[in-house]
């Protein structure tokens, strides 16, 4: 038998702000819960693509051309390899990720906030 997984016990789970964790893999992607509160980094992905779903809360993401994306819940966006973004929940957020299993988690920076894909999969 293969289980269910159950996102919002996933997400239930989590302590940590700004802290993905990986909940199951598809092929070569990962598909990963994470809480958010505040802002994040300024950052890209070079090489892949990164998609962002809403759970609970509302979540902006900004670009660097001065636009941004409000998502709410049911709502997801895709941000493109390449496309600088810096992710923003003005309140607690709770998102479901599905990112290749290469994409770093911040991009092509280093801050205190970066977890290692070990530390996600913990």
């Amino acid at each position: 038998m293969i289980p269910a997984l159950n996102i919002d016990a996933a997400l239930d789970a989590l302590t940590d702000h700004w802290s993905p964790k990986v909940i199951a893999r598809v092929n070569d992607q990962y598909v990963k819960v994470a809480k958010l509160t505040g802002e994040f980094v300024w950052h890209r992905h070079d090489d892949e693509d990164e998609l962002f779903q809403v759970i609970r809360g509302r979540l902006r993401i900004q670009f660097e051309d001065g636009g941004e994306t409000l998502l709410s819940p049911g709502e997801l966006c895709v941000i493109p390899r390449g496309v600088m973004h810096n992710p923003v929940a003005d309140e607690e957020c709770c998102i479901l990720l599905i990112e290749t299993v290469t994409t770093k988690h911040t991009g092509d920076v280093e801050t205190p906030r970066t977890r290692s894909i070990t530390q996600q999969l913990a």
